[in-house]
């Protein structure tokens, strides 16, 4: 079956999430957005976004556009690689996650640029960039093929499209995974943030999103890449993709 029409039917869920209602459930969550990350992930999220850096290929001197950036996190370790001579730029489209960033990128002394902006919908010209990320937004967005598709036109030929996302561990860790991601999770993240029903959603999407092979498969269809692949991070509880932008 055509991967598109596969992601459609069964993830069809995903669509009916408006942008405005994502939108106001992040903004509800932004203060506390950080530290309850912290906590819930035990700090191995910071491990995956140094993981991605690395498997993006950033070097000094290149141009990053990191969308969905929330609090700004994946484009101060982008900053960190491309030096003072590259250029980082956030962007979200949830300006009370956003205005988080400056101070914690100030706090860093490192210059990064962050502005409000949708993922599906980038005011930047083709070719702009080296390389678009995007950590833990992709599966919130309403069209993750025409997000991919846009990161892809405002990068150059040859440089990569990163996307970091949660998956469905296997094996030894999938019982357990479940069980802290549909109780502790909620319970926690609601407790601490005053929004259980964020906390609920988050690992839902999380659990319902097409992970390894199927996201490849939805690279694939944006015929943006020439060239895609994934790495699975801690037993497969997240993922990084990595596609390689094919000549216009």
């Amino acid at each position: 079956m055509n991967t598109v029409l596969y992601y459609q039917r069964k993830y069809k869920f995903v669509y009916k999430y408006m942008s405005e209602k994502v939108k106001r459930m992040f903004a509800d969550i932004a203060d506390d957005y950080d530290k309850i990350n912290g906590i819930l992930s035990f700090g191995v999220h910071n491990a995956w976004r140094k993981k991605t850096v690395i498997e993006s290929g950033a070097k000094p001197g290149d141009k990053v556009l990191d969308c969905a950036t929330g609090t700004g996190d994946l484009a101060l370790e982008f900053k960190k690689t491309v030096g003072h001579e590259g250029h980082v730029k956030g962007t979200d489209f949830c300006e009370e996650m956003i205005e988080h960033a400056p101070d914690k990128a100030a706090k860093k002394q490192l210059v990064v640029d962050f502005e409000v902006a949708d993922a599906m919908d980038l005011p930047y010209e083709d070719n702009s960039f080296d390389i678009a990320s995007i950590a833990f937004g992709i599966r919130n967005v309403d069209d993750p093929l025409v997000c991919l598709k846009e990161m892809s036109r405002v990068v150059r030929p040859g440089g990569r499209v990163v996307v970091l996302e949660f998956g469905q561990p296997k094996g030894v860790m999938k019982y357990p995974y479940q069980f802290y991601s549909r109780h502790v999770m909620p319970t926690v993240g609601g407790w601490i943030s005053g929004n259980r029903e964020a906390y609920t959603y988050l690992p839902e999407t999380s659990a319902k999103f097409p992970a390894g092979e199927t996201f490849l498969g939805l690279m694939k269809e944006a015929d943006t890449f020439s060239e895609t692949k994934a790495e699975s991070l801690t037993g497969g509880i997240a993922f990084v993709y990595v596609g390689t932008v094919k000549d216009n």
